[in-house]
């Protein structure tokens, strides 16, 4: 893998504030990543050092085998979750909120 694109990837990470969520395909579309899979590839190998508890997948949900710990870090945070899944159009990192494209209507 490339050293400046794993760099990249762990910078963006770091920049996710407190109090909000990122999902893997918003990380890596930020950094310039081909997959969402290598942000998670990169976090499990390489992420102890990181917020690595504010990142999900694109619905809201945590991975299975981290849900316990990541759901209690992000309450400590003031993210609450509706069961095991994070409402993302209320916590979502601004800097990862889709861009609005002028329509036709």
């Amino acid at each position: 893998m490339d050293e400046q694109l794993h760099e990249r990837v762990r910078e963006v990470i770091a920049t996710v504030p407190q109090g909000t969520v990122a999902s893997y395909g918003d990380i890596a579309a930020i950094a310039g990543a081909p997959s969402p899979r290598l942000v998670g590839r990169i976090l499990a190998e390489d992420g102890h050092d990181l917020p690595w508890h504010r990142i999900l997948r694109s619905d809201g949900t945590p991975a299975p085998h981290l849900e316990e710990e990541q759901l209690e870090r992000l309450r400590a945070e003031g993210v609450l979750a509706d069961g095991n899944r994070v409402n993302m159009r209320q916590y979502r990192w601004a800097a990862a909120q889709p861009k609005d494209e002028p329509g036709l209507f």
